[in-house]
């Protein structure tokens, strides 16, 4: 399974070029991606046909990490005759979202199939989806995606996508030994400003460490915020490599 950074920015930046929250996952000819925050809908159709999206998985309801679902809407419904879908799952009120941004009613039903999330394990396509809530708003997520093994003694190592989280508790029972844990630390080393909801890169290394991850990717991170420091914080809790993201980086899980 290859992950493919598509966008890696936190709700703001000042950096030039970036963008939100967006990370692909493939495998064969099957495409999953886990957001689409601004900016990102560019780099998924510089990468991948976005029609042939197995599904869209949105971690919460904040712009940063859903609102290029427009331009992949428009894209869908205006570049094919006839139209083509592409299957979103996502908390509820997500097509209420984005009908209320354009003004109308029946706007997101045009071109993608929204499902409600729910906690559990899922099959989607050749992955496996394992989905558990974090605190953050008042629906968010977290998920466990796994290429589906022929059988339990051959499970694969996964990926964590930790979706934006207040809790790094809330984290931990996701990752299985062997797994890559991708990480928010939206402020950084920290501190995290208070109401803000968010981890730092020495929490996402201690759950990275208790749950037996090999390998820490953290990612919307502000730009404002100390990449010694961050790295500093995060290899005094975690052993094994550790790296921030950016768009285009690219990985085998």
């Amino acid at each position: 399974m290859e992950l493919i950074v598509l966008g890696a920015a936190p709700a703001y930046t000042d950096r030039p070029g970036s963008a939100a929250s967006s990370y692909l996952l493939r495998h064969g000819d099957a495409a999953l991606l886990l957001d689409l925050g601004q900016g990102a809908f560019a780099n998924l159709a510089s990468t991948v046909e976005p029609s042939s999206l197995t599904a869209v998985l949105v971690s919460h309801l904040h712009p940063d990490h859903f609102i290029d679902l427009v331009p992949l809407r428009h894209y869908l419904k205006w570049e094919f005759d006839p139209s083509r879908r592409v299957r979103v799952l996502a908390p509820a009120g997500l097509a209420e979202r984005l009908d209320a941004l354009d003004g109308q009613p029946g706007f997101t039903a045009e071109a993608l199939d929204v499902e409600r999330l729910s906690e559990g394990a899922h099959r989607v396509g050749p992955f496996e989806l394992e989905v558990r809530r974090v605190s953050h708003t008042d629906e968010s997520y977290a998920f466990r995606v796994a290429v589906a093994a022929p059988d339990a003694a051959s499970a694969a190592a996964g990926l964590v996508y930790s979706g934006d989280c207040s809790r790094v508790e809330d984290l931990i029972p996701l990752i299985r030994a062997g797994d890559t844990l991708l990480s928010e630390a939206s402020f950084g080393a920290g501190p995290v400003v208070p109401g803000a909801h968010h981890i730092t890169s020495g929490d996402a290394a201690r759950a990275a460490s208790t749950g037996g991850a090999t390998r820490l990717l953290l990612t919307h991170v502000l730009s404002s915020r100390s990449r010694t420091d961050i790295l500093a914080a995060t290899q005094a809790a975690f052993a094994g490599p550790v790296q921030l993201v950016t768009e285009g980086d690219r990985f085998e899980i």
